[in-house]
């Protein structure tokens, strides 16, 4: 059990260690549906959203992708938009708001 821990440990620091600094794009170039503002942006593997995605059942097939966590859509109606935390572009945002999946940073 001890070895099955330091091995998963060692596994997912090597991850985080390899995977690559995103970079923000324009808010245009987002396809998958509106620009999320989301309070925190954290990679699948750390723990706390590992938990998370465990007790809701969301099983990821890639631990290297960015969960925004209590996101809500930013709508542009003729003013400029503004986000107090971070702005991103999801791939998946079915799970309420709650959290959203594969997020990468944008610039409004």
């Amino acid at each position: 059990m001890q070895f099955k821990l330091a091995f998963v440990t060692v596994a997912l620091a090597t991850l985080a260690v390899a995977t690559p600094a995103p970079r923000n794009e324009p808010a245009s170039s987002c396809s998958t549906g509106p620009v999320q503002c989301c309070e925190s942006v954290q990679s699948a593997s750390s723990s706390p959203i590992a938990i998370l995605l465990g007790l809701l059942g969301i099983v990821l097939q890639d631990v290297n992708v960015n969960v925004g966590l209590t996101c809500s859509p930013i709508t542009v109606i003729g003013t400029s938009s503004s986000c107090s935390a971070q702005a991103v572009c999801c791939e998946d945002n079915s799970h309420g708001g709650l959290i959203s999946i594969g997020c990468l940073p944008v610039t409004l």
